[in-house]
Order: structure tokens, then sequence, then C-alpha cells
């Protein structure tokens, strides 16, 4: 089966995480969040994948290569300026011959995608949506559905007073590639601003299912940061690295813990990271590849990326920091974004 995954985003909502690297390449639990989506559809049977690129495209491409490392095979289109999310489908047109699937490159999900292909196909559907329940609708579009699926309207950022549905769209979309006849082709088209809304105009077959199981888009800083909770927390069925090197404590080859130093899971080390004497890491914490913590720091509830140092008895405490930073011995950081820019994370 075929899939498309959509990355040619800029990343804004993760600045300044996001800077150098498209959000796509944003390591979650040190593999880049787009590559638990390849590892998902490959599993569930998708073998030939669609990636659309723009920002900072040749970082994805240099990954991912043709796919053969995962089983598939993945092809790319580039976009020179963004097309949109459907947009960028009608550009590839040639690729779909079939029933196919359309996932964001920044979502984090272990739903079983083929009920949702069983659904559209069951209900002869043009397009079908994934749908998740949340508790806060305010954060997303939602959609209003029948008894049977079919769409009737949708809402964007409804308050909780005003919100007609708890059911949020999840960017998954099935479709038949008779959609594309819906796409005006060589411009900006938005699914959700322009696409759904004439597939209700023109009542075409459109409906949606609850996709089961655990979705989350990493729209912003703080989703970011705990999606890595819940992976760690086992919320999410996704692949964790490393050994198991005691109670919900994984550590990834070469990284070298002094006997003094303390971990509290879950935690996630990553490879040939050097943890120094009396360190504490109190979970949930994910260290990238070589991060160095010199003796008497901690590291509290944060995700630290590849090559950061904590100076001594610095301490981290419910923060982000970014590759290759340098945090001085005897600063408290807490609640901080650490990049290109500093900020206070966003609660």
């Amino acid at each position: 089966m075929k899939a498309m995954i959509l990355a040619a985003g800029g990343g804004t909502r993760l600045y300044p995480l996001t800077f150098s690297i498209p959000k796509p390449m944003a390591p979650v639990v040190n593999i880049p969040v787009m590559e638990h989506i390849v590892e998902l559809l490959v599993r569930q049977g998708f073998s030939e994948i669609m990636v659309n690129l723009s920002y900072l495209p040749h970082l994805i491409e240099d990954y991912f290569g043709d796919g053969s490392r995962w089983g598939a095979r993945i092809l790319y289109s580039k976009e020179k300026e963004p097309l949109g999310t459907a947009g960028g489908v009608k550009k590839v047109s040639s690729f779909f011959d079939e029933t196919f699937l359309v996932i964001g490159g920044d979502d984090l999900t272990d739903v079983d995608l083929m009920k949702g292909i069983a659904f559209h196909r069951e209900h002869s559907a043009l397009a079908t949506i994934g749908l998740s329940r949340v508790e806060d609708p305010t954060q997303f579009g939602v959609v209003v559905a029948g008894p049977d699926g079919r769409i009737l309207s949708f809402q964007e950022k409804p308050s909780l007073k005003e919100a007609a549905s708890l059911m949020a769209n999840t960017g998954i979309y099935i479709f038949e590639p008779e959609i594309l006849d819906y796409i005006p082709p060589d411009n900006f088209y938005d699914f959700g601003r322009q696409l759904f809304p004439l597939l209700l105009e023109k009542k075409a077959p459109f409906y949606s299912w609850e996709a089961e199981g655990y979705w989350c888009d990493i729209g912003s800083l703080a989703q970011y940061r705990q999606v890595h909770f819940d992976v760690l927390n086992r919320r999410v069925q996704v692949r964790i690295p490393g050994e198991t090197a005691g109670p919900g404590i994984r550590v990834e080859e070469g990284a070298e813990l002094h006997p003094t130093s303390r971990i509290r899971g879950p935690a996630l080390i990553g490879k040939n990271c050097l943890i120094g004497p009396d360190v504490l890491i109190e979970g949930p914490a994910v260290l990238g590849d070589g991060v160095v913590l010199k003796e008497g720091s901690v590291v509290r509830s944060s995700i630290l990326w590849n090559g950061v140092t904590l100076g001594e008895k610095a301490i981290l405490d419910h923060c982000l920091v970014d590759n290759n930073r340098l945090i001085d011995a005897h600063r408290t950081c807490i609640g901080m974004v650490i990049a290109s820019e500093e900020k206070s994370l966003p609660q």
C-alpha cells in the first residue's frame, strides 16, 4: 500500500529547537519523530512512501535515503515554496493509483491504520479522517459526525462552551485517488481550510473513524516535552533504543555511568554518554548521544539533545536543550529552552 508523509512545514511552532533542523527530524527518545512514523507505516503494510519536503530538505533525504533500511521504498517531492497540505499531495498525483493514506511527519501515534482503511472501504468513502477523543478541544480542529461516521461539520479550536464535539482531527487521512480531481494544480491548497469544506458542499462520501490508540501532533514545545514522557511511561507503543539497565531505565551502547551516579527512571541514556560521580538523573528524562554530565550535576524531567555538556553541580529542571550546548558549572535552569536563543518553556 501507499502512503504520503507531509514533511514540508517550517517547524515554527518548535522554534528555537527547529532553527537548524526540520521538525520531522526532531528526536523523540533519540529517534527522529518521522522515523517512528516510517516504522509504523512499514509495520502495518505500507511499503511505498512519498515524502514532501521544503524546509532543510537535505537533512531528511540524507537520513532516510531510499527507505531500504526500513524495508520500504521512499520517494521525495521537493517544493520550492510550500504548496499546502492538499497542494503537496496534488503535486505527486501520478504516485497514487489506489486507496492511500496521508499522515503528518511530526505526529507520534500507534494507531491501527488498517482499521481505518477497512472502515473507509466498508463505507465506500472518497475521504476518511481519523479522529482522536480529546479532553480540551480548544487546541484542535474538531469534527462533528453522524452516527454512521459521515462528517457533518467542523469547528476550529472551539471554546469548551461552544464545542459540539470532543473528536479532534488527527491529520491522518485516507483517500481514493479520485480526491485529486477536487484539488487545483500548482496552487497552495489546504485540506482543512479548502478541500474539506468543498467535500461537504458537494455532499461527497466523506467520513470519519475513531482512531483508537495514542496520537499526538507535536505542535508546541510543551507537547514535545510531554510526548517523551508518554513514550518513557509506555503510554504509546513505539521503539525505545538501548538495553534495560534498571526499572524504567534504558542505556544505549558506549555509555559510561560512574558507580556513584544515581538514575531514577523512567530515563533513556544515549550512546557514548559520560555520567560523572554523584550525578543525579530524575526521570522522566532523555539524554541524547555524547552527553556529558559532570560531577554533582542534576538532570530532572528534561530532554537533552546530542553533545550537551552539563558543568559541575549545574542543574537542569524541566528543560529542553539543543545539540552541543554547554551549561556552565553551578548554573541552575528551571523550565527553560536552551537553544539558539534561550526562552522559558511554555506551560
